[in-house]
């Protein structure tokens, strides 16, 4: 088993997803506000969350990053998922969230971003790293632009349109060549 990093924040502790959290996961993804932008854009029952969640997981195993848990770091509550994916057919690493909708617009998106670009640059050596965001998601495109995203391309990505933004290491010695 890997050793997923916590990772703390000035409000955030990104930590390992867990059973711990199915809960308030499971009433997440059940939410049409909360997965009208992912996937097929429609919401998930209970057996299906939980196989989101444990494909999170397995996620680390199998590339060693993965998604964290966002928890308050003064309540420990879950506020939602942040992480570094690239599942077989991605076009390259991407960084993507989902926040609970009470967590929404209050920056702990881009707080934890910022601390996932972070771990990217400095743990992964990452040369780039990508946002898919649905076109009509103007919340997550607003997020990925203080990340210092830059929007690159448009493409359709498993039957959506999706603005591409990249991001790449503040040190110039660490950029190469990207595809």
């Amino acid at each position: 088993m890997i050793d997923i990093p916590v990772l703390e924040t000035a409000r955030l502790r990104l930590t390992a997803l867990g059973e711990r959290h199915f809960e308030n996961y499971a009433a997440m993804l059940a939410d049409p506000g909360s997965t009208r932008w992912v996937g097929d854009g429609q919401p998930l029952d209970r057996p299906n969350a939980w196989r989101s969640l444990a494909m999170l997981i397995g996620h680390w195993q199998l590339r060693g990053y993965g998604m964290w848990a966002l928890e308050l770091k003064d309540t420990g509550e879950f506020v939602g998922r942040a992480g570094l994916m690239q599942p077989e057919g991605w076009p390259d690493l991407e960084l993507g969230w989902m926040l609970r909708p009470e967590f929404r617009h209050h920056g702990y998106a881009t707080e934890a971003g910022n601390a996932i670009l972070d771990f990217a640059w400095h743990m992964l050596n990452a040369q780039r790293v990508i946002s898919l965001v649905r076109i009509g998601n103007d919340a997550s495109d607003r997020v990925a632009e203080r990340l210092g995203g830059e929007h690159i391309d448009d493409m359709d990505f498993f039957g959506t349109n999706n603005h591409v933004f990249a991001y790449y290491p503040p040190y110039p010695e660490q950029r190469r060549a990207c595809a």
